[in-house]
């Protein structure tokens, strides 16, 4: 295990609780910058943390409007320590056609492209940003998905610089996240929280 997130780990869960019972920890990026594999091994460094991933909300027509989906079906639910029970989007058939469930677990991981929008912040414990350039991770992006979903891709990149232009979440990170030679490297981000 890598010893930044071994030590980020431990950070985490002395945070004091941001929703309900819930520590509430975001990982946000550009699209194709490892965000969803990070937060399965910060997932594992906190002991199996649930992971949420926000592509599961997101649909071809709201590739950002999902905020009120997790308002309602996450947020609320979380604060109140309940279990949250949220849609699962199917990108090949264009519709919702399963529910997950999400205890209210010590720490929730929540991760996706805009995870650190103005709406989650005051939920937030913490605002992981990866630090990776937008034309690196959206070319790595390209390369996982390959050349299938390229109309995608020429849609997706204006559609997330015109939400990160409307609402950034970097400037608001508490922490960045760089892949280096050895591992995981955890910085402290702009809003210099933690």
């Amino acid at each position: 295990m890598d010893r930044d997130l071994t030590s980020l780990a431990a950070r985490l869960r002395a945070l004091p609780p941001s929703c309900g019972p819930v520590r509430l920890v975001a990982v946000d990026g550009h699209a194709g910058s490892g965000k969803s594999t990070f937060a399965g091994l910060l997932a594992d460094a906190l002991g199996g943390a649930p992971v949420l991933h926000t592509d599961d909300l997101a649909t071809h027509e709201e590739l950002f409007a999902w905020g009120d989906r997790f308002r309602e079906q996450v947020l609320e639910p979380l604060s109140r320590g309940e279990h949250a029970r949220y849609g699962i989007y199917d990108w090949v058939r264009r519709e919702f056609t399963e529910q997950r469930e999400l205890p209210p677990a010590p720490v929730v991981v929540v991760e996706g492209v805009g995870t650190g929008r103005r709406t989650l912040r005051p939920h937030l414990a913490c605002l992981l940003w990866m630090e990776l350039a937008p034309e690196h991770s959206w070319e790595r992006g390209q390369l996982r998905d390959g050349p299938a979903l390229a109309a995608f891709w020429n849609g997706w990149i204006p559609a997330e610089r015109g939400h990160f232009a409307a609402d950034p979440s970097r400037p608001y990170a508490d922490l960045l996240v760089r892949q280096g030679q050895t591992g995981y490297e955890i910085h402290v981000g702009p809003s210099g929280a933690l």
